[in-house]
């Protein structure tokens, strides 16, 4: 053992999350079913042509207001 080792820390957030698992199994498999609701989607090269040109180029400074 290392002289200046400190003993190993858990915070109170990881503490709090790791006694939640425990108490609710079902948890991490609820969160990865609303993932794939809302972010895992297949997307078809047509459609992710179409959201390229689509895109507006970004002006080079953005917080210039218009000039009338």
């Amino acid at each position: 053992m290392s002289l200046f080792r400190r003993p190993d820390y858990t915070s109170d957030t990881t503490q709090f999350i790791d006694q939640l698992k425990t108490q609710r199994p079902e948890l991490e498999a609820e969160q990865r079913h609303g993932r794939a609701l809302l972010w895992d989607k297949q997307l078809s090269r047509e459609e992710q042509a179409a959201f390229k040109e689509a895109r507006v180029a970004q002006k080079p400074y953005v917080y210039q207001t218009q000039a009338s």
